[in-house]
């Protein structure tokens, strides 16, 4: 895809991109002729788009041709801040078109021919999907039919003859006046959870309590439950081997009665 300065009429505040440029050839008598199709989308990043198919025997010629059908057929995309309205599902011949809103400072989550219609209509925040062919004139197509078809919470209530906080509440109605009167959406404040009271069941105990009726919550301290006494431990079991009984000491023999010595002076003779 290109993107070219607009150069063909009278709106110069718009931006071209040439999505898809082929070259067709027909077979005649004398040989094959050949031409161009050129597929463009102009916007002016601001809510208008348009897209239109060129054909011609030179490329320059298929390209003014694209761009003056796509701006006589610019539409006004409703945008609540940087995104969409609401999510959108639509399907255009093959092409099945998938779009989402997205929190401020997602990006275009997009690609191929998708991208550059919503990029051109001036949509910042937006997460994208392409389910069907990969076809990029039936895909433009059913982009720009699908940003056609989207409503905002204000057109809704104007044909249903209510206010704006009857359809989407107070909240998301502030929120989007917001959005319009700063171009932003801000974040939608959500009521504070409450806390469950101590000893309230939770969903399975519910689930599993025949009636589903919760069990009455705790008023005071339970009643200690009395203490019961420990068992008795059995004796551990011995894990010494039995020895083999040892035999009596033997009774000790007298020690024999040393020789009597002769007296010193008899040892000389």
């Amino acid at each position: 895809m290109a993107m070219r300065a607009s150069s063909y009429g009278d709106r110069s505040d718009v931006t071209e991109r040439v999505v898809s440029l082929n070259r067709v050839a027909k077979v005649e008598k004398g040989g094959r002729r050949f031409s161009f199709s050129a597929l463009i989308v102009v916007g002016d990043m601001n809510g208008r788009v348009g897209a239109g198919l060129g054909k011609a025997r030179e490329v320059p010629e298929a390209i003014r041709k694209g761009v003056e059908i796509a701006k006589r057929n610019m539409i006004t995309v409703p945008m609540v801040g940087t995104s969409i309205p609401h999510e959108v599902r639509f399907k255009w011949g093959a092409a099945r078109i998938l779009m989402k809103p997205a929190a401020p400072g997602t990006g275009v989550i997009s690609g191929g021919a998708m991208r550059a219609v919503i990029e051109l209509a001036g949509i910042k925040d937006i997460l994208t999907k392409s389910l069907g062919t990969n076809n990029p004139i039936n895909t433009v197509r059913g982009t720009m039919a699908a940003l056609q078809s989207l409503r905002t919470a204000q057109e809704i209530a104007e044909l249903r003859g209510k206010n704006v906080e009857d359809i989407v509440g107070p909240d998301l109605a502030a929120a989007y006046r917001a959005a319009e009167a700063g171009g932003r959406l801000p974040g939608v404040p959500r009521p504070a959870a409450t806390a469950a009271p101590v000893g309230a069941p939770t969903p399975a105990e519910m689930g599993h309590r025949p009636g589903g009726r919760p069990r009455p919550a705790a008023t005071g301290a339970a009643p200690a439950s009395p203490a019961r006494p420990p068992a008795a431990e059995p004796p551990p079991a011995s894990t010494a081997r039995p020895t083999a009984a040892e035999p009596p000491p033997a009774a000790s023999e007298p020690a024999p009665e040393a020789a009597p010595q002769p007296p010193p002076g008899e040892a000389g003779s």
